[in-house]
């Protein structure tokens, strides 16, 4: 059997593609890891990557293997975390990525109290709309609204992310108010366009099952707070999360449109690369913001945002 070691070598590597870029990372030379992947691979008696001189690929049996792996190494953080975390105190530094206008609106608030309560704890926040690589970068811990079904990290659940489409009062006493899906192709939406995006298709879901509309209009934008700002002026319709505009819509400056029609969304999650030992700063951070969320966001609410004891 390889030794645990070996597996954490395999595994950046393959999530890396790259024996020099995974050595750089576990400061290890290029030589070292492709010596330890070859004596798994003579356990195994099968070949792990397909080389070529920039880059290795997994083939299918390693494939298989690494999923194995991510598994175990999975199960070594949590008992050595839930054992350290007992006797060691959160310190050190955390890199945190997030999309931009939650981080602002739902993130850095908190952190002045953060670090506060834990006062060897330093936090690095980068706030972007672009999906960064969050091992490449040595990202400690990445907040992420998507489906991530696919990824091989350690996630932890956040809140949920109710969305809602809503505009302008004055939009709707101009144009007329939506009372089914289909009526949104009449109108002027305002779209979310980046490389990738599906935000032109809005999916919708009723009592008769969901709908999925391909909606257009005359703005669009690779900013989710531009184009907040045009619903807000009245302009069109726009398809948004409660993070969002949950004080607009209490305030009367946007109404929710089809409220019977519920917008396919997914949950709000912080992610952990699986081949690295979660610190007990780490765990704490993640802990700390799912407390301060809880189980109904405060921004669903409309309470005051709760501190965690």
């Amino acid at each position: 059997m390889a030794e645990v070691s070996d597996w954490a070598v395999f595994a950046k590597t393959a999530e890396l593609k790259s024996l020099s870029a995974a050595g750089r990372d576990l400061r290890l030379s290029a030589a070292v890891v492709s010596n330890r992947i070859a004596k798994i691979e003579r356990k195994l008696g099968v070949r792990l990557f397909n080389r070529t001189t920039r880059r290795v690929n997994l083939t299918e049996e390693g494939e298989i293997y690494y999923q194995h792996c991510v598994r175990i190494l999975h199960e070594i953080e949590e008992i050595e975390s839930n054992i350290g975390s007992r006797f060691d105190r959160p310190r050190g530094t955390i890199t945190v990525t997030a999309p931009s206008g939650f981080g602002r609106k739902h993130i850095s608030p908190f952190l002045p109290q953060f670090v506060e309560r834990y006062p060897d704890i330093q936090v690095r926040l980068h706030l972007t709309d672009r999906l960064t690589d969050v091992i490449q970068e040595g990202t400690d811990v990445a907040v992420r609204i998507a489906d991530l079904r696919a990824y091989s990290f350690i996630m932890k659940r956040l809140a949920r992310n109710t969305r809602v489409v809503v505009a302008a009062p004055a939009y709707l006493e101009k144009h007329g108010e939506p009372q089914l899906p289909d009526d949104l192709l009449r109108h002027n939406c305002l779209l979310l366009r980046f490389p990738g995006s599906q935000q032109f298709q809005w999916t919708l879901d009723g009592d008769s099952g969901p709908s999925t509309l391909s909606v257009s209009g005359n703005l669009d934008s690779d900013n989710g707070e531009v184009i907040l700002d045009w619903c807000r002026s009245g302009v069109g319709l726009a398809l948004k999360s409660m993070w969002e505009v949950g004080e607009d819509i209490r305030e009367g400056r946007l109404k929710v449109v089809l409220p019977d029609w519920k917008p396919s969304g997914h949950a709000i999650y912080a992610i952990y690369p699986h081949s690295r030992l979660m610190p007990t700063r780490v765990r704490t951070f993640i802990d700390y913001l799912a407390e301060t969320y809880g189980p109904r966001p405060y921004w669903e609410t409309g309470d005051a945002p709760p501190l965690p004891e």
